[in-house]
């Protein structure tokens, strides 16, 4: 199980004309094993610099990660990535992206067979193993990238808008399975989205970014993950006590970006 320190994290990012950036500035946070952990702010704000410096992809300009005590230096098998557009295979089949990296370490084909298609079963893709990626919706490719990540059975699991890119049923859905996924593995996910109330309604915590230099400025721990397991996911978000959540959160989304626009002019 991952346990995952983030202490005094900024980064820069050096401009060819001279001058820099600021993406983050002094980030520090803890997240215990087992965490759904969800991220939100206005575009800019740093969420997916912060996403990729977790990932291994960049790395800080101050400041250190750990993850279960040993430092993060680059990508490592025990942090997966889910992307936006699912970035899959598209010209191999559904059984061939979820195998792909048991194959790439050796895994005996008969284990990877019985992963393969209880994952199958998990993300409710029974039936469409031989089917080509490029055949699929949307909302199922996402599935596929979800089944192809847990058969790596990382420890730290990264998504970055996973449901950016679908309607709204198809992401209602999606929201659904990401926490049947995380009830039944348990794994530690941190999941980086725009849209506020995917946020409130996804986070057992959940933190808010503000732009300009990138940094935390609030932090909730919320109910509405585990009442989503337990209730009909429509009525969670219909109460009141939801509702009010929402809007106080909307607003200070709303005055970040009016500040950013006043800076603008």
């Amino acid at each position: 199980m991952a346990k995952l320190d983030v202490k005094g994290v900024s980064m820069r990012f050096v401009l060819p004309g001279g001058g820099g950036v600021q993406a983050l500035e002094d980030v520090s946070f803890t997240l215990a094993s087992g965490e759904l952990l969800t991220v939100l702010g206005p575009s800019g704000c740093g969420k997916t610099t912060l996403l990729n410096i977790i990932a291994g992809f960049l790395a800080p300009t101050e400041g250190h990660l750990t993850l279960n005590g040993m430092p993060i230096d680059g990508p490592g098998a025990e942090r997966l990535m889910v992307f936006q557009d699912g970035a899959l295979f598209e010209w191999l089949s559904v059984e061939k992206n979820i195998s792909f990296g048991p194959d790439m370490r050796g895994v005996p084909k008969n284990e990877t067979e019985k992963v393969v298609s209880g994952l199958l079963d998990t993300v409710g893709l029974q039936g469409f193993g031989d089917k080509a990626v490029y055949e699929l919706s949307g909302g199922m490719q996402q599935r596929v990238a979800l089944a192809r990540c847990l058969a790596n059975d990382p420890e730290l699991i990264l998504m970055d808008e996973p449901l950016g890119a679908l309607d709204a049923l198809t992401r209602e859905k999606m929201q659904g399975l990401i926490l049947e996924l995380w009830k039944k593995t348990r794994k530690t996910i941190i999941l980086i989205t725009h849209a506020v109330e995917e946020a409130l309604f996804l986070g057992e915590r959940m933190f808010v970014m503000a732009p300009r230099p990138g940094r935390l400025v609030k932090e909730y721990r919320l109910p509405y993950a585990d009442r989503g397991l337990e209730e009909n996911p429509r009525d969670v978000k219909a109460s009141s006590e939801f509702i009010e959540k929402r809007e106080e959160i909307l607003s200070m989304i709303w005055e970040m970006e009016e500040e950013i626009m006043g800076r603008q002019e």
